[in-house]
């Protein structure tokens, strides 16, 4: 992606070896903030070909907040977020969506951190429990994979103008489902039509998580 802080590939090795910033995370395994701005025009369905003759569709918004409860239990779980669990299980089903892994297109998550990202694909039910680390090695989630994530590089790689991501992040899905991404990036299952947006901010039990999902029909 041209327009991404990152853009060359780095070895394993070389993050590992670069300096910790908290625990044993480094520099690459956090997003990088950045300048930004992102726009989207919305309107009613019924209005949206006055405007493109290839809009999108909101299938399905949910906000979930948590209660505070990660400050305050010692015993909290930290290999899940209920706050995004939740809201993605209300957006699937005000979409529709029984299996998200072979319905959606691409999705496009806040990866703010490598252990972030693992945690996603579990609870937005990309991966079963335990299993995101071996699907990522697998390339379930590359561009070619089972579902592909964060095709245009996501927080880590493109950088993260913390609040214009969320637009720039559904910026994504409008070129991919209507097949304008780069070439390069473009994804190639054309059979499916829906895409994922997942946001979120705070911390571990007193988050506030968003969930969207597009469509490139309006039915």
């Amino acid at each position: 992606n041209p327009l991404a802080q990152f853009r060359q590939e780095m070895s394993a090795e070389a993050i590992c070896d670069m300096a910790a910033v908290a625990g044993q995370l480094s520099v690459f395994d956090c997003a990088g903030v950045a300048d930004g701005a992102a726009a989207a025009i919305v309107v009613s369905a019924d209005k949206a070909y006055e405007y493109t003759d290839k809009p999108l569709f909101i299938k399905a918004l949910s906000l979930v907040s948590g209660n505070g409860s990660g400050l305050m239990d010692p015993e909290y779980d930290y290999t899940t977020f209920p706050e995004c669990a939740a809201a993605a299980q209300d957006a699937y089903l005000q979409a529709g969506i029984t299996n998200p892994r072979e319905e959606l297109a691409l999705a496009e998550v806040h990866d703010c951190f490598t252990p972030t990202e693992l945690i996603l694909m579990e609870d937005l039910k990309f991966s079963e429990r335990g299993q995101g680390w071996e699907d990522v090695l697998n390339g379930d989630f590359a561009l070619d994979g089972a579902i592909p994530v964060n095709t245009d590089g996501g927080l880590k790689s493109f950088g993260h103008p913390v609040g214009a991501s969320g637009i720039r992040m559904h910026y994504e899905c409008w070129l991919q489902l209507r097949r304008e991404a780069p070439a390069e990036r473009q994804i190639s299952d054309t059979s499916r039509n829906l895409a994922l947006v997942h946001n979120l901010g705070g911390y571990p039990g007193e988050m506030v998580s968003f969930v969207s999902i597009l469509g490139a029909e309006k039915g």
